[in-house]
């Protein structure tokens, strides 16, 4: 079986994203891609408080979702998924994880804009 990486030439269709070709259909991420998102997220955790780190996790989640997305769509359009349902569970996760991440988003902006509205 092709991984992407071969039928890309060794790129890997996620390259121009910095992230680097599986070498076959899964749903984890690679380890250099867990390792800096662990180091970043402890990092920001002293930087930016909790409410930093959730939103930068929530960002990360889209991230590495729609990798998996992308990923399941070339595995399907090659002929290269044995489970079509793959494809499918994929593109739900993507979906859940842009809308948490859209929610996270209006309840800031709501917050916000109560506390403008408070008078001191």
């Amino acid at each position: 079986m092709l991984t992407p990486a071969e039928g890309f030439g060794g790129a890997g269709p996620l390259a121009q994203y910095g992230i680097a070709a599986p070498t076959g259909w899964g749903i984890a991420a690679p380890a250099r891609v867990q390792q800096e998102s662990e180091a970043a997220s402890s990092a920001e955790r002293l930087d930016g408080g909790l409410f930093a780190s959730i939103f930068q996790n929530a960002i990360q989640n889209v991230r590495d979702t729609d990798a998996e997305n992308v990923q399941a769509q070339y595995l399907l359009s090659t002929g290269q998924l044995d489970n079509p349902a793959a494809a499918t569970i994929a593109a739900t996760k993507y979906g859940i994880s842009v809308d948490l991440l859209v929610q996270l988003r209006n309840k800031a902006l709501d917050a916000y804009s109560e506390l403008t509205r408070m008078s001191i």
